[in-house]
């Protein structure tokens, strides 16, 4: 399984009029935890997409444990629980400074090619830096 972090500190502009982040900026949150995670070990979407393959999301799941509130600095835990195929799945755990599970979530994206969006196999550098996590 591979598994990371990475923190973040809610700002004024993620919140709403109560002081709450607002709901959707978690979908923003996900995407800066996974692409951050996998930058970490090599992997960068650009290089990806300037190879013609392009990783929309498919599905977005969010649950609401507790707000996440203006100043907090909250640790965003993101793990891959399978190896890829044609779909990667990403779940989320974000907690705020004082331990407290604050959201879960999952994404899954899939891998498909720019010309013609078609599905496609992931990229075979993706695998090799992904697959030491899974042996």
């Amino acid at each position: 399984m591979f598994a990371d972090h990475i923190n973040y500190r809610v700002c004024y502009g993620d919140t709403d009029q109560m002081g709450y982040m607002y709901y959707g900026n978690y979908a923003r949150i996900y995407e800066i935890a996974r692409t951050e995670a996998l930058r970490k070990i090599g992997y960068k979407y650009k290089k990806m997409e300037e190879e013609g393959i392009m990783m929309p999301v498919y599905e977005n799941y969010t649950k609401y444990l507790l707000p996440a509130l203006y100043d907090d600095l909250l640790t965003i835990k993101v793990s891959i629980k399978t190896l890829p195929s044609f779909r990667c799945v990403f779940d989320y755990e974000i907690f705020n400074e004082s331990g407290k599970l604050l959201n879960i979530g999952q994404t899954t994206l899939v891998f498909s090619r720019i010309a013609d969006g078609k599905l496609c196999r992931p990229p075979q550098y993706l695998m090799e830096l992904l697959g030491k996590y899974f042996e």
